[in-house]
């Protein structure tokens, strides 16, 4: 598990620096990446157990104000299961103040879960809504709050409601 967990963490790294290099903006704009790090809560829309878990996310804007990338992988847990889940999600932004953003995102996920001793990945949907808040307007750090839904298309279909919150980390 923990050898997973640093392979993904790698490989949104990697991708991070290396975006930073193909979206790079001057200093007097936005930052280059955001870093999302804080907690996430889950919860089987068909009954079950909430799952809590950390959160961790890496966002570009390669178009602004149009699009922005996002990479997460949250693992979330419960006293019978573990669930990693790793999206990408193609989001359009709003800027709603220099302090204050929200952007309406959709994408692909991943779903790594170990549950009685079995092992299952399958693929999923995911929608959130992201709402970002700058308290200095500099956009170097502030926090978010992302309610989502998604919907797990292998067996079982699962359909889960969440929210991810935490610290934005502005990279320049």
């Amino acid at each position: 598990m923990r050898a997973h967990f640093v392979h993904v963490a790698c490989f949104i790294i990697l991708s991070t620096v290396s975006a930073a290099g193909v979206f790079a903006q001057s200093e007097d704009k936005d930052p280059v990446a955001v870093v999302e790090i804080g907690g996430a809560m889950d919860w089987n829309v068909a009954g079950g157990a909430a799952a809590f878990g950390p959160d961790f996310a890496v966002e570009v804007t390669p178009i602004e104000n149009w699009l922005e990338l996002e990479m997460g992988i949250s693992p979330t847990i419960t006293h019978s299961s573990t669930e990693w889940d790793t999206d990408l999600l193609f989001k359009k932004p709003w800027t709603l103040s220099r302090a204050a953003e929200f952007m309406c995102g959709l994408g692909p996920e991943w779903i790594h879960t170990r549950q009685g001793g079995k092992t299952s990945d399958s693929v999923g949907g995911e929608v959130i809504g992201d709402f970002m808040f700058w308290p200095t307007g500099k956009h170097v750090l502030g926090w978010y709050a992302e309610p989502g839904f998604s919907y797990d298309f292998g067996s079982g279909h699962q359909k889960s409601l969440g929210v991810a919150f935490g610290l934005l980390i502005g990279i320049r």
